[in-house]
């Protein structure tokens, strides 16, 4: 799918590896065997749309994403809570977290249990180092790294619903992946350092 953005063409691109939605303690498990072996995964987390400053500040974060090139998975913290094991995992050192504007979302999961972030890197601060300071939405990023864009037309929908939509978890898994994707994107053009090798 194309659609026009400043007066050029740009691609519409979004994930389409495999979807796994985390609601159980079973899935949880499989879900953090696969992704503590990974080298790199993109990050994000998604919450229930606030439409004052009373709301905004009890909200609790529902989703949490983390996704390779070929596996996204959405945890679903408002039903399973923020376990030990998911801890673990952003507390790792070894495994490389990749998410946009993170400092928010790693404060709204510590709400939920206490961890350590390490390995994370924000690829909002990444592009600064060679002058992308205004603009760095996600969407705006894609758009200048990939040449294509992502949709955002889920941003505000219920992510508390008893079942994502189809929608939603097309939104949820590229959110996260398209951060791993800019990141790589930047070291093949030798942007920035390697750290996965």
């Amino acid at each position: 799918m194309m659609v026009q953005s400043d007066g050029m063409t740009k691609k519409i691109i979004f994930f389409e590896g495999k979807t796994i939605v985390v609601d159980n303690a079973e899935k949880c498990a499989n879900a953090i065997a696969y992704l503590s072996q990974q080298k790199i995964l993109g990050f994000d987390t998604e919450t229930r749309p606030a439409f004052n400053r009373i709301e905004s500040q009890t909200r609790k974060v529902a989703l949490l994403q983390l996704s390779d090139d070929k596996c996204a998975y959405l945890f679903r913290l408002n039903k399973i809570g923020l376990p030990e094991s998911i801890c673990n995992l952003l507390a790792d050192p070894k495994v490389i977290k990749i998410g946009a504007a993170i400092h928010d979302d790693i404060k709204t999961l510590q709400r939920l249990t206490p961890f350590l972030p390490q390995s994370f890197i924000d690829i909002q601060k990444v592009v600064e180092q060679y002058g992308i300071v205004q603009y760095k939405a996600l969407k705006t990023l894609s758009e200048l790294i990939l040449n294509a864009t992502i949709s955002k037309s889920q941003r505000l929908s219920n992510w508390e619903r008893p079942d994502l939509s189809d929608a939603q978890q097309r939104y949820a898994a590229t959110d996260a992946w398209i951060c791993r994707e800019i990141y790589l994107k930047l070291q093949d053009m030798n942007e920035i350092p390697n750290y996965t090798k």
